[in-house]
């Protein structure tokens, strides 16, 4: 929780763009129902629209793809309005502040691309408008550690660190926080959490669709900076890192921090490249691209706990199945008692974190009958329950409602930002060799060399 004051407007730039339209309208009339958001909603963009012309973009975005709640869009519709201009105008900042009217407590959103941050930044800070102010800005956050590290530099000119939040909307979801919390509320965990009892991790975030339509952007992006650099270190820190003092957003990011710097920078013959073999076809892609869709790599942690630990990640676009799993595997018991005991792999925990949220243990039990003979079995703690159903919050709902609070608990701070950046940093600059797979499989069958002598991928 937090002793900061609530921001008491909402600002949001590219308010016309595909974020919006597609995540952020549902997640303002679902802060309207939860009676979490209650002050002006201002929309920026180029476009000339009317607040009725917004309203009514705000009413199709939700029809088509929430449910249109006519009571709590009402409220949300009372609060929304709009200001258009060009965000290299200093005229466009002016008429910001007109309409902000008595608010002193400004949160402002940037669904805006990277390039244009320091345009914003320094037009808000010219206008009067950031005194008391948050920001948000979403990932990415730089396109490597230099561009990170001038970007932090950038916005700290302007806000103080505690005003600043990077989104990640993976950290707002249910299935991830769930994975945290499973790991520090239950006791057993903790003596098999270590290189003594862990053999291996492995966390793979599989797509089966390529680039739907983005391919300009993904293009200017690549799988290592869309999902590997952010969401997947995110999840390794909160696997990895050392129980927090408390629930205190400073001490769970001081534990992510310390965590991430124990990484080794990732070299080139721990990684495998690849690219689907009809991207190049995609619209807005470039015909010569040597964009990877798809990387495998191998992760050492060099750190008391983890040394000698493998940490595999496995990640891509057009694969056979979309899903997002972490296992755990344990080493195997000794074949003392029973010379059939449970081989390598059959004692793990296993956290799927979608399209559906589980949780599982593998062991082995006795087949029924003489002998000594074992089996494998799944015990199940968590399963069949999809993110966002019934009281469960969407991600962009919790995230816009800490932001607003000032709870900046799942949110990435500069120094986690950096120090993930530093893991991937010689690989982006350096890449390996790119290999083509065809869509439907797992990717290049180099990956599987990784992980051979860890039994392979898990779930294949």
């Amino acid at each position: 929780m937090t002793d900061h004051p609530a921001s008491d407007a909402l600002v949001f730039f590219g308010i016309t763009g595909d974020l919006a339209y597609k995540k952020i309208f549902p997640a303002l009339q679902a802060l309207v129902q939860r009676e979490r958001l209650n002050v002006p909603v201002i929309g920026v963009a180029r476009s000339q629209l009317s607040d009725a012309d917004l309203i009514e973009r705000a009413r199709a975005s939700i029809t088509e793809h929430d449910t249109l709640d006519p009571a709590a869009f009402q409220k949300l519709s009372s609060l929304l309005g709009h200001v258009w201009g060009d965000y290299s105008d200093a005229a466009t900042f002016t008429r910001l502040r007109e309409r902000l009217g008595n608010a002193k407590r400004p949160l402002f959103y940037l669904a805006v691309p990277p390039s244009l941050f320091p345009t914003v930044v320094q037009h808000l800070a010219d206008s009067g408008c950031t005194a008391g102010a948050r920001i948000v800005i979403e990932k990415p956050f730089g396109r490597d550690l230099q561009s990170a590290r001038s970007l932090n530099t950038l916005l700290r000119t302007v806000f103080p660190e505690d005003s600043i939040f990077r989104i990640d909307h993976y950290l707002g979801k249910e299935a991830v926080q769930n994975l945290m919390y499973f790991r520090f509320a239950n006791t057993f965990l903790e003596p098999l959490w270590n290189r003594h009892y862990v053999d291996s991790v492995q966390i793979t975030m599989a797509e089966s669709m390529g680039v739907a339509g983005r391919g300009a952007f993904y293009d200017e992006t690549g799988v290592i900076r869309d999902v590997i650099q952010n969401h997947l270190l995110q999840i390794i820190s909160y696997l990895a890192m050392e129980a927090p003092s408390s629930t205190w957003p400073e001490a769970i990011r001081d534990e992510q921090a310390k965590v991430l710097r124990t990484i080794r920078p990732l070299s080139p013959e721990h990684l495998v490249l690849g690219q689907f073999r009809s991207y190049r076809q995609e619209p807005g892609v470039a015909p010569d691209s040597r964009v990877p869709t798809f990387a495998a790599l191998q992760l050492a942690i060099d750190s008391w706990r983890w040394e000698g630990v493998p940490f595999f990640i496995r990640a891509g676009k057009c694969l056979a199945e979309s899903r997002t799993d972490v296992m755990v595997e344990l080493k195997p018991a000794p074949p003392v008692v029973f010379q059939q005991a449970a081989p390598r792999g059959a004692n793990y925990v296993r956290f799927r974190l979608s399209p559906d949220v589980a949780i599982n243990i593998g062991a082995y039990t006795k087949v029924p009958g003489e002998g000594m003979a074992g089996q494998p079995v799944e015990l199940s703690v968590a399963s069949g329950t999809r993110q966002g159903v019934g009281t469960r919050l969407g991600p962009y709902e919790r995230l816009l409602g800490d932001a607003m609070t000032g709870d900046a608990t799942l949110f990435a701070r500069q120094d986690v930002v950096e120090a993930a950046w530093a893991i991937v940093d010689p690989v982006i600059k350096d890449p390996a060799a790119l290999l083509e797979y065809d869509c439907g499989g797992w990717g290049p069958a180099d990956a599987d060399q990784l992980v051979a002598s860890f039994g392979g991928w898990a779930g294949r």
